[in-house]
């Protein structure tokens, strides 16, 4: 008997024939890694205690869910969980040593991501859009970087570029390539500097038309804002209206090559242009930006004028104002929504010390009493739930626009955020999304997404049966009344990843 949407809501509130005849390790590397599951298959242990424990926690926290085996596989590199959890999070801070064959042949059939900037302009940009969108979902529920794709999207948030805006349609493939993949564990100065300078975000934000070629001409300062108040300083970081305008005219003069304006080449390449530039003194939060002479040659004017830039970074990056911003982020992804003051200060702390190495403020963030206490508190966006199901059951999935689909619906598809503050990180917005996540839950359980497919009984026997696939999705040994409803609901799958213990983490 079919299962209806009413019953289960109800229930809820209580080529390889071929391959198969040749050895697998005869197979071709890429066939290999596109047919063979992520890990060997076979039974697994799940989580045996009634309380989530270190294991699950950085699974849960720092990854985007566990899949089937990756709970004993950190288990087993400690003693306890809490020395296991530890080595695991040292592992993911190293992303460069881990290797990462399947989610890299994953994401490789999306051409455009590879595509030189100047060449991007000749794809179409629903092409582009739609590529980025599912490789971010392949490499979250692929990736064995997990860390990395995690902070991948906290960046992604922070530096929001909405690529419906002009040029950006084209220039955002390259920014996430440049900007936010390249420096998501790197040093905060570099992210900021390459996101100044990233054509998709002088496009974004007007950069690339704050100009004063005469004392007339009022600089654009809608970069400048939201420098200060978004990517460093803060909201209440202590800036004024005056510190807005004096980095608007530091930064004046940046631009970058358009398909609207002359000569029609090498678009997407950023210049400077000195005559464009406010040469004359400016002060930025109290820190003089002496002015450049008139008589000196054109060279050492330009020379000058591009570096009032890595002075303007470099005031706002060393302001205390940041590091307590980015650790409050930092601290709100990673421990609560309501962020705790003592884990704010510290974590801010190591910011400032290691000047902005992400690495070490993520360590300092790990090792805080609140980061390893805080255990299932947060609900998690719309991504994060639909990325942590198709891990937690395995799923063959070609990340296609069918589940976009479902992501457009709760409002959380990568990249189409419309305004420079991104997606919302606490739970108070998401809370409407419950129909859709018990809609996504449902089909994915019946295997009615096109493109994605889960082994139900597969996953029941490697778990041990029941009692073993309710303790892997929840992450822990289910209650009573947990167990009760698994089995009253006639589809147990789909009722777990829609239970509120699933969608916690």
């Amino acid at each position: 008997m079919p299962l209806t949407r009413r019953k289960f809501l109800r229930v809820g509130g209580s080529t390889a024939a071929l391959l198969a005849t040749v050895g697998c390790d005869q197979w071709p590397r890429e066939l290999r890694v596109l047919y063979q599951p992520a890990k060997p298959g076979g039974p697994f242990q799940p989580p045996a205690t009634a309380e989530i424990d270190a294991v699950t926690h950085v699974l849960n926290r720092a990854a985007f869910g566990a899949r089937p085996g990756d709970y004993e596989r950190v288990r087993q590199l400690a003693d306890t969980p809490e020395l296991a959890a530890a080595a695991y999070l040292e592992q993911q801070l190293r992303p460069e040593n881990i290797e990462d064959e399947r989610a890299e042949f994953a994401v490789r059939r999306f051409e455009t991501l590879s595509v030189p900037l100047g060449e991007l302009f000749e794809y179409q940009e629903e092409l582009l859009h739609n590529e980025l969108m599912r490789a971010t979902l392949a490499r979250a529920v692929l990736s064995e970087r997990q860390l990395f794709e995690v902070m991948v999207q906290f960046w992604s948030d922070h530096f929001n570029i909405d690529p419906s805006k002009g040029d950006c349609k084209w220039l955002k493939v390259a920014d996430d390539r440049e900007v936010i993949r390249k420096h998501a564990l790197g040093r905060f100065p570099d992210m900021l500097r390459a996101s100044a300078l990233s054509p998709a975000m002088l496009w974004y934000l007007d950069g690339r038309v704050n100009r004063r070629a005469n004392m007339a001409e009022k600089p654009n300062e809608n970069y400048a804002r939201e420098l200060l108040e978004l990517h460093t300083l803060g909201v209440h970081g202590g800036y004024s209206q005056k510190d807005v305008m004096e980095v608007a005219r530091c930064l004046t003069g940046w631009t970058v090559r358009s398909t609207n304006q002359k000569p029609y080449f090498e678009i997407g390449k950023v210049e400077f242009k000195i005559h464009q530039h406010d040469c004359g003194a400016k002060e930025v939060l109290g820190e003089l930006v002496p002015a450049i002479p008139g008589n000196l040659n054109k060279a050492e004017r330009e020379r000058r004028g591009k570096a009032e830039l890595d002075r303007v970074l470099e005031i706002v990056t060393r302001h205390p104002s940041t590091a307590k911003h980015i650790a409050t982020k930092l601290c709100e992804r990673f421990i609560a929504d309501e962020t705790p003051a003592g884990a704010v200060e510290v974590v801010a702390r190591a910011f400032s010390r290691s000047e902005g190495d992400v690495r070490a403020t993520l360590r300092a963030l790990f090792q805080t009493e609140e980061f390893q206490q805080q255990r299932g508190n947060k609900f998690k966006r719309p991504f994060n739930f639909i990325a942590s199901a198709l891990r937690a059951t395995d799923a063959r999935t070609d990340s296609g626009i069918e589940i976009i689909d479902y992501l457009r619906r709760m409002g959380h598809a990568p990249f189409n955020y419309p305004t420079p503050d991104g997606y919302p990180e606490p739970a108070a917005p998401w809370l409407g999304t419950l129909l859709w996540r018990w809609n996504f839950a449902l089909a994915l359980g019946e295997n009615r997404i096109k493109g994605t497919k889960v082994d139900f009984e597969g996953l029941l026997k490697n778990s041990g049966g029941d009692d073993g696939l309710m303790a892997h999705l929840l992450g822990r040994q289910p209650s009573a009344e947990e167990t009760q409803a698994y089995h009253d609901s006639g589809a147990g799958l789909a009722l777990l990843l829609a239970s509120p213990a699933f969608q916690r983490c």
